[in-house]
């Protein structure tokens, strides 16, 4: 499981950083983040333009007002 604490990323450059770590992924790995807000559009993006997400398997647990924990998973091959 790969964990990434996207906080201290400037917003500009969350969804890249995102996308790239998500790609690096092996098939039925699962990429974790933690933001600072619910991250429903990036939920949106990834079943919208990425074809390995599973979004089925996606879980977001508010942890504090400011830290959410969001698991993307990505499908098995």
């Amino acid at each position: 499981m790969t964990r990434l604490d996207v906080r201290d990323i400037p917003p500009v450059n969350r969804h890249p950083t995102i996308h790239e770590e998500f790609q690096d992924l092996e098939p039925g790995e699962t990429l974790t983040i933690v933001n600072d807000h619910e991250p429903k559009p990036l939920f949106y993006e990834f079943q919208a333009e990425v074809e390995s997400f599973d979004a089925d398997g996606y879980e977001v647990e508010r942890v504090d007002t400011d830290e959410f924990v969001a698991k993307f998973p990505k499908q098995e091959a």
